[in-house]
């Protein structure tokens, strides 16, 4: 008698095991175990410079009395704050497509642009606190003739507002801004309450300097 046996089925291919989702915790101590490296490096480096000798770091050596070491500090450090901002906004600018543009220039368009308000050049010379008007009125004519600014006279005064041109270029700089500057800041790991007590002591202190120039001027 002969017959055929019967062929077993063939077994079913395993599949694979899904990986579990990370929880919002798990992904949240994810993002904590990135941020530790760049914490413990400000942690180091904050207790290398408090291990440092109180070595004060000014630019005109021959300025600084013994009296007078901190303010020395302060106004190097002012003079490079000065020149770093001064180099971002015209990078800034740049790279939104103003590559000619001063830091003035860049300055005035901004100021024209707040609040949405019209504005005459004194106004603008006297919120920015610059003396010299002609400057600012170059700069002027440099935003009218890109027509990022429009003039308009209303009896003997002359006032500016910002084109639509004019506030998308504004907006473009915000968007950079935010993207290349106000994310470095962040890494600090610092409140805003610092920025603002540093942001009042400078103007505090502009009006040291300020009084001491007119009085230097009746010497």
């Amino acid at each position: 008698m002969t017959g055929t046996a019967d062929t077993p089925d063939p077994k079913p291919e395993a599949k694979p095991a899904r990986k579990p989702r990370a929880s919002a915790k798990s992904k949240a101590t994810a993002e904590g175990d990135a941020a530790r490296p760049r914490r413990k490096l400000l942690d180091e480096v904050a207790r290398i410079a408090s291990a440092m000798p109180a070595t004060m770091i000014v630019s005109s050596e021959h300025l600084a009395s013994d009296e007078a070491w901190q303010l020395s500090e302060y106004e190097y450090g002012l003079i490079v704050a000065f020149n770093a901002f001064s180099r971002w906004m015209t990078r800034c600018k740049a790279a939104v497509g103003y590559p000619d543009f001063s830091p003035l220039d860049v300055l005035v368009l901004h100021n024209v642009n707040h609040r949405k308000r019209a504005k005459r050049l004194a106004d603008i010379c006297f919120v920015l606190n610059i003396e010299d008007q002609h400057t600012v009125n170059y700069s002027m004519k440099k935003l009218l003739k890109a027509e990022l600014v429009e003039g308009e006279r209303k009896g003997k005064e002359r006032f500016y507002r910002t084109t639509e041109k004019g506030q998308q270029v504004c907006k473009a700089y915000r968007d950079l801004r935010e993207r290349c500057l106000v994310e470095a800041i962040r890494s600090l790991e610092s409140d805003g309450e610092d920025l603002r007590r540093m942001a009042t002591m400078l103007r505090g202190l502009s009006g040291f300097y300020d009084q001491a120039a007119r009085s230097v001027s009746s010497v």
